[in-house]
């Protein structure tokens, strides 16, 4: 028997419009302090990209939500997408 290859699964993190956010407002200020400039603003986000071992995608799917919901992500400020990577 084969034994299952790794999972992996993007977790994409960012604030919900109307969050400030107060490094994407940095970032924005610095660009245009450096002459780049016509940006209307800048958001951030975080990715975690985990991979699991010996999981089906569901079960890796699943284990990364729970992951979101006890650490990566407060759901009354951010909103996240958990999406499975191919190869």
């Amino acid at each position: 028997m084969a034994t299952p290859q790794p999972v992996t699964v993007e977790v994409r993190v960012e604030l919900k419009p109307g969050v400030e956010d107060p490094e994407g407002e940095n970032v924005a200020k610095s660009l245009g302090l450096l002459g780049i400039d016509a940006i209307l603003s800048v958001r951030t986000a975080k990715v975690y990209r985990v991979t699991f071992s010996g999981l089906s995608e569901a079960e890796a799917n699943e284990r990364a939500q729970r992951a979101v919901d006890r650490l990566l992500a407060n759901p009354v400020v951010h909103r996240v997408s958990v999406t499975p990577q191919s190869g």
